[in-house]
């Protein structure tokens, strides 16, 4: 299945574009081959399961997870199943109903691009773009529209529901959203579609923007080459190669210092571990990008895997030089984002070191420089 895709239309890739996008394609199948744990399948449906009117819950012998399409189509709660309980694997919304704030939820879309615009414009192809707040606590626009609109049952059934978003009148991005949730055995499927309705080109950008439980020994493995330094508005100012302690190459605790910036080069695969509970995710997505918030003190952390950083229309390139797929009217673009619960044993953990010494002072040098 391919996971990233725009239509026939889409003028051709240089050899290097195809050669980076079969690579990402085959990171992704891989990713999405590890072992899973066997059981019946018993997914059910059933409509009002997390309190809100028209949610939707989906559940099999291993995961539950509730949709509220008139909330941003985002994510109340995702679960592992275990001994007749729930153990949540994103922090859930703690009472869901018509006023929920989005960042309240466990997991929202990013679309038609991510986090924050610098000024609330862009130049693109000759045109001055103007992109409107879209939050009376933001005074930058933030992660578009999806997260923000109800979005329409289109399908389902027991394994999965299927959301639509239209915004054929929005200005300056005019489009038509999918939002597919699938439960498989373990593993979490989130598929996101977007189509360009507009009368002119522009780039556009998909993420998810889950926020998962964090614990005292929480681990992190997101391998990563560099990333976006931030100013006080969070917007990017310099890159940079990833600190020693924001490395990631394997599980280390996560940091104890604010962390709320675009990472650069990655994997397109990432394992969060909860050593106390045995368990551990596997997230795996086309995507070369991720964005890490992780406010200390807090109970969750966020993870984001996305298609192109921060601002990255007001990076030198522009968007099309920084992950996001510029779409003329009628094209399409579509990524995948998986997620996989397994339990985990004492000894796949032996050899792990627990700490790294010095690494504070070295992110603050590294940092400062």
């Amino acid at each position: 299945m391919t996971v990233a895709r725009t239509e026939q239309r889409l003028k051709p890739a240089s050899t290097t574009s195809s050669a980076q996008a079969n690579a990402r394609r085959s990171r992704l199948a891989a990713a999405a081959e590890p072992p899973i744990r066997p059981g019946p399948s018993t997914a059910v449906v059933a409509i009002g399961g997390a309190g809100v009117e028209g949610c939707i819950t989906l559940a099999n012998a291993h995961l539950r997870l509730d949709v509220a399409p008139a909330l941003g189509g985002g994510i109340t709660r995702f679960d592992w199943r275990h001994e007749g309980g729930l153990v949540p694997i994103f922090r859930p919304c703690a009472d869901p109903g018509p006023g929920t704030d989005p960042n309240e939820l466990a997991c929202y879309p990013l679309l038609p691009y991510s986090n924050r615009i610098g000024n609330g414009q862009f130049e693109f192809s000759g045109r001055a773009i103007d992109v409107p707040r879209n939050r009376p606590d933001e005074p930058l626009p933030l992660h578009g529209d999806g997260w923000l609109g109800a979005w329409d049952v289109e399908e389902e059934d027991a394994a999965h529901v299927r959301l639509t978003l239209d915004r054929r009148d929005g200005k300056p991005y005019s489009f038509r959203a999918t939002q597919t949730y699938t439960l498989e055995e373990a593993t979490l499927t989130v598929a996101l579609d977007i189509r360009n309705t507009g009368d002119e080109a522009l780039p556009f950008g998909l993420g998810l923007h889950p926020f998962l439980m964090r614990e005292a020994d929480t681990e992190l493995s997101a391998a990563a080459g560099g990333l976006w330094l931030c100013g006080d508005d969070w917007l990017p100012v310099r890159h940079v190669p990833a600190p020693p302690a924001w490395q990631f190459g394997v599980a280390y605790p996560m940091p104890s210092e604010m962390v709320n910036n675009a990472f650069t080069g990655w994997s397109g695969r990432t394992s969060v571990l909860w050593p106390k509970r045995r368990l551990s995710l596997t997230i795996a997505a086309d995507t070369d990008y991720y964005v890490l918030y992780a406010p200390p003190g807090e109970d969750f952390f966020c993870f984001e895997p996305v298609d192109h950083p921060i601002n990255a229309v007001n990076l030198p390139g522009g968007g099309e030089a920084n992950g996001m797929t510029v779409l003329a009217p009628g094209e399409r673009l579509a990524r995948e984002f998986r997620f996989t619960v397994e339990r985990t044993g004492q000894a796949a953990r032996r050899g792990r070191p627990r700490t790294r010494a010095g690494s504070k002072a070295r992110t603050r040098a590294a940092l400062a420089r």
